[in-house]
């Protein structure tokens, strides 16, 4: 059984990004329906927020960005969001780590 500590979590230190510090993204919500894991992720240095979805069970999954004041939909609502997000990037699982394809 996958647990939620086998998918991917905003990074927990700061890292460099062209030379700057960069913050890490912040988990705002987390939740699990059925084999899917639903993160919202904010990103404060540009005020991004992401949403990612793993299933547990295949190991696919995606990540998108959504506006902020959408944000709480698009966390109840993931595949919606995704179905009309031009930023949708999907994402599978080798092991135990996750790429982006």
């Amino acid at each position: 059984m996958t647990r939620s500590t086998d998918i991917p979590k905003p990074e927990s230190h700061e890292t460099r990004r062209g030379g700057r510090v960069v913050a890490p993204a912040r988990e705002l919500a987390q939740r699990r329906s059925g084999t899917d894991e639903v993160l919202l992720l904010w990103h404060p240095d540009d005020d991004r927020v992401e949403l990612l979805v793993h299933n547990s069970e295949s190991g696919a999954g995606f990540l998108i960005e959504v506006a902020s004041n959408d944000a709480l939909d698009a966390f109840y609502h993931p595949y919606a969001y995704a179905a009309q997000s031009e930023t949708t990037r999907s994402v599978v699982e080798t092991g135990t780590t996750i790429v982006d394809v």
